[in-house]
């Protein structure tokens, strides 16, 4: 409805935006719309900006040409179901942001592309996907000595990074199961340290976080 459809003639101006409230509330609790003004009826909503927005913009277009390893799967189906489990797990927008955009530096541009990011979203995202980058050279170093390295580091990474961090390997290891249920041992193929070393990466990671975080994604991780 337009707001002009809620205005009574005979109203002060006051008093209109007292109805025209009360007539969007009224409608929100029906759960048929969605409010119009979300800052009238839930102020303690997560509040998602244009720097969202143009995070999901940034992460697609540094993707676009990017797949699944050995699929034809579009990479931003793995950045969209992480940030989407970012938000699920009541992450705030500076998570979610970093999430959109934590491979970014490793795959897509190394320094100039966390520069580009601490530029247009700020400083605390740079230092959120610095965090989550096990590498930003091309060539990338050998699989195992990343991880080590990486697994080290999550010690001192900030507390911000690990929500990310483990909605990233959640969603990596859901589809492995996926995978290891439709094709067999054969998935292994495409994780970068095989079955035994992505066996020991994930138990290694999750000792790191031991005691730093908790919650639901833990459990399920």
């Amino acid at each position: 409805f337009h707001d002009n459809a809620l205005s009574p003639i005979a109203a002060t101006p006051g008093e209109a935006a007292e109805i025209k409230k009360a007539f969007r509330k009224a409608l929100a609790d029906t759960g048929l719309v969605v409010p119009m003004a979300t800052t009238d009826l839930a102020p303690h909503a997560p509040v998602i900006t244009q720097r969202f927005l143009g995070a999901l913009t940034l992460a697609l277009d540094l993707h676009r040409l990017q797949l699944r390893k050995g699929t034809t799967i579009p990479y931003a189906s793995h950045l969209l179901a992480v940030t989407a489990l970012v938000l699920e797990h009541g992450g705030t927008e500076d998570q979610a942001i970093a999430a959109a955009l934590h491979d970014a530096v490793e795959d897509q541009g190394g320094q100039p592309t966390l520069d580009r990011i601490w530029s247009q979203f700020g400083p605390n995202v740079a230092r959120l996907v610095e965090a989550l980058t096990d590498a930003d050279t091309t060539p990338k170093p050998p699989w195992r000595e990343r991880k080590e390295r990486y697994v080290a580091r999550l010690a001192t990474a900030p507390e911000e990074a690990l929500l990310v961090d483990l909605a990233c390997k959640v969603h990596n290891a859901r589809t492995i199961v996926r995978d290891l249920r439709r094709e067999g041992a054969k998935a292994w193929e495409r994780t970068g340290g095989g079955r035994d070393g992505s066996r020991w990466y994930y138990r290694a990671l999750l000792e790191a976080m031991q005691g730093r975080t908790s919650g639901a994604i833990v459990d399920e991780f």
